[in-house]
């Protein structure tokens, strides 16, 4: 008989479990509280000004690098529905008062690594030359940098960058424009041991590895509605809507407890649970004791804040996918104008990283902040007309990546039998990315496979 298996969560890190275990033979049931799947990489309608928008809730890239994050794609059927660069590219712009915005890009050669890197440095304008050279230097010093070591992750990337000789502008114009967007911390509250993760794999380990891709459909298409059909066509029950309320051990299973009134019948009685859901929730349904960390480690884990200025001009104003900026309250803002369906204009976004300072002001602050902003790095938002602007936060959108924390992020096993974790804030090695939740499911349901004495079957 198969095992009955509850997946908790519909995010990526529950998706990408439930479809593993399905395809192992699973009865699986996936129970999400949220209307939809896919969590924080996830589209929503909105109703603007000029017609019905499909809002991503964040502006999300990877990299070629993130194999698992690809084959869940695969996987889903939805690999033609992205764009992978054929090398890296990233156009840059620094503001200056007056005049037009200074100009740069980084662009990897076609050498291998590290030497790809060589020429994306030496046409860097944004950085002097002596700078430029130990930035190459430091580069080529992380590899020798050991992520797994609890002494690297108790270490802050800053402190490491400066020791490194790495001045203050070095870091703002390259280490933070990259590090900011990747780990959601600038580098003085970054682990190294993350830091080093992010470039030791996307920078220094093969010449494509930091090729950046980014959906051409709104997330919800691609995660969200792909994975209902997936799941579906895989003998998965998928519920949405329905939240967990308390796990219980009953026997050799578990029953699962949701708030009454829902379509489940406010249990579910299964051999096996993946939670996939935040920490805060994955440690109040737990039993005492399964995560084998101290009370209160998921507020330790903290979380950190990402915000979005979405803006509908009635004229492009962007004439690339995305520019990344420095120097500028702008981080990076991305061309969201066919993706979205925005029918005139062009719909741009602006993701504002490691957003602590700026969560909680009033909207109309934070565009006053970043519209002129926009006009500085460019220059034709100048005479153009904002047709709608909103602004959307995702209030813990990671967990903290500060020095430390990795001794509160849990390994998918647990002490408690069939019962395993799964989230990009799990102990996965990598930062809070999709990769990471991907990689979190599969660990997860590798887990119930060891601990069950099988092995699962492979991706």
């Amino acid at each position: 008989m198969s095992p009955r298996t509850a997946v908790v969560g519909g995010g990526l890190a529950g998706l990408t479990a439930a479809l593993r275990l399905a395809d192992q033979g699973d009865d699986v049931v996936l129970l999400e509280a949220k209307p939809r799947l896919g969590g924080l990489t996830s589209s929503f309608p909105r109703d603007s000004a000029v017609g019905a928008l499909e809002v991503d809730t964040g502006q999300h890239v990877f990299l070629r690098c993130c194999t698992e994050y690809l084959a869940l794609l695969d996987r889903l059927g939805m690999a033609d529905h992205v764009h992978l660069q054929d090398r890296l590219t990233i156009p840059v712009a620094r503001p200056r008062p007056g005049r037009g915005p200074q100009r740069a890009r980084l662009r990897r050669s076609r050498l291998p690594a590290p030497a790809h890197l060589t020429a994306a440095l030496a046409g860097y304008r944004l950085l002097p030359p002596a700078d430029r050279l130990r930035v190459a230097r430091a580069a080529l010093a992380l590899r020798g940098v050991d992520p797994a070591d609890p002494a690297t992750d108790a270490r802050s990337f800053g402190e490491w960058l400066t020791e490194h000789g790495q001045r203050p502008g070095a870091v703002t114009a390259l280490w933070d424009l990259i590090g900011v967007a990747a780990l959601n911390a600038p580098a003085d509250g970054a682990s190294l041991a993350l830091a080093a993760t992010v470039f030791q794999i996307g920078l220094l380990s093969a010449a494509g590895a930091a090729d950046i891709g980014w959906s051409r459909v709104p997330l919800q298409e691609l995660h969200g509605r792909a994975g209902e059909r997936a799941l579906a066509a895989a003998g998965a029950r998928v519920h949405t809507g329905v939240r967990v309320t308390a796990l219980a051990r009953e026997g050799a299973g578990w029953v699962v407890h949701t708030r009454e009134g829902t379509d489940v019948q406010g249990r579910e009685l299964v051999d096996r649970v993946v939670l996939a859901v935040p920490p805060a929730a994955a440690e109040q349904l737990a039993p005492a004791g399964a995560v084998g960390l101290p009370d209160g480690w998921s507020a330790r884990l903290g979380a950190v804040p990402i915000v979005n200025v979405h803006v509908v001009y009635d004229r492009p104003v962007l004439d690339e996918p995305f520019l990344a900026a420095v120097d500028s309250p702008v981080q990076w803002v991305f061309d969201r104008t066919a993706a979205s369906g925005c029918p005139q204009g062009q719909y741009v976004a602006v993701s504002l990283s490691a957003a602590r300072d700026v969560v909680g002001e009033p909207v109309a602050q934070i565009q006053q902040r970043v519209l002129p902003a926009l006009a500085d790095v460019l220059p034709r938002a100048r005479s153009a007309r904002v047709l709608e602007s909103f602004v959307t936060r995702e209030r813990q959108a990671t967990f903290d990546p500060a020095p430390g924390q990795a001794g509160f992020r849990p390994p998918q096993r647990t002490a408690a039998p069939g019962l395993a974790l799964a989230g990009a804030w799990t102990d996965t090695g990598w930062p809070a990315t999709m990769e990471g939740a991907v990689r979190s499911g599969n660990a997860a349901v590798a887990a119930l496979a060891a601990v069950a004495g099988r092995t699962a079957v492979a991706a």
